[in-house]
């Protein structure tokens, strides 16, 4: 496959999977029974309707939000790079995040087949369940909210990713892949250690 297909081939299969999850999981349904908790029946049917209103907005920004997901990895595997002294287009590098990607791709058909044969679970269930993750071992109701992302972000899928981020840029930069490994983990793998931080920091104000 050409590089420049790998990123329109990327949104179109999470979009599908997005639509296809949204529809399964009856999600207007968990969100409606989840507010009735907390609202009136009134305020639940207008922030419904508002939802539904906008639906549609948030298939649109999916493939703005990956490509900046995408671009901002890119960047920073980029600069990590070149502290390692190694050199590779920003081109290049996109793709290669780019596939990677395509990891969580998996991640999204484990999560919407692991539901389609569950019953009776709520919106918290399925916003938290992570596949193959620390949270789904020790159970987010046994956690206070801020420890949540962190226990998600621990994860086999995380792990993968950074595996094949760097066996693919291995072979670009021709470098061994323990190299590699440790460009990703200096560089990706630092962001995302201030960005869990950021996650948690301001879910402790919003409690």
């Amino acid at each position: 496959m050409k590089s420049i297909y790998y990123f329109p081939v990327l949104v179109l299969i999470t979009s599908i999977l997005t639509l296809f999850f949204n529809l399964s999981m009856d999600m207007n349904t968990l969100v409606f029974n989840s507010l009735s908790d907390k609202l009136t029946q009134e305020q639940v049917v207008e922030i419904m309707d508002s939802s539904q209103k906008w639906q549609w907005l948030g298939y649109v920004l999916l493939p703005l939000i990956l490509l900046l997901k995408i671009a901002v990895i890119t960047a920073v595997l980029y600069m990590g790079i070149f502290f390692f002294e190694k050199k590779i287009t920003y081109k290049r590098l996109f793709t290669i995040v780019t596939k990677a990607e395509f990891v969580f791709v998996l991640f999204g058909l484990v999560k919407l087949l692991w539901f389609v044969f569950q019953d009776g679970y709520t919106l918290e269930d399925v916003q938290s369940f992570y596949p193959l993750s620390a949270l789904n071992v020790i159970g987010y109701q046994e956690l206070q909210p801020w420890f949540v992302y962190p226990f998600q972000t621990l994860n086999l899928f995380e792990l993968a990713y950074w595996i094949i981020l760097a066996w693919l840029l291995s072979k670009e930069i021709q470098s061994t892949t323990d190299k590699a490994l440790k460009i990703v983990a200096s560089s990706y793998g630092s962001a995302l250690l201030i960005w869990v931080v950021a996650v948690m920091f301001f879910t402790l104000n919003m409690s």
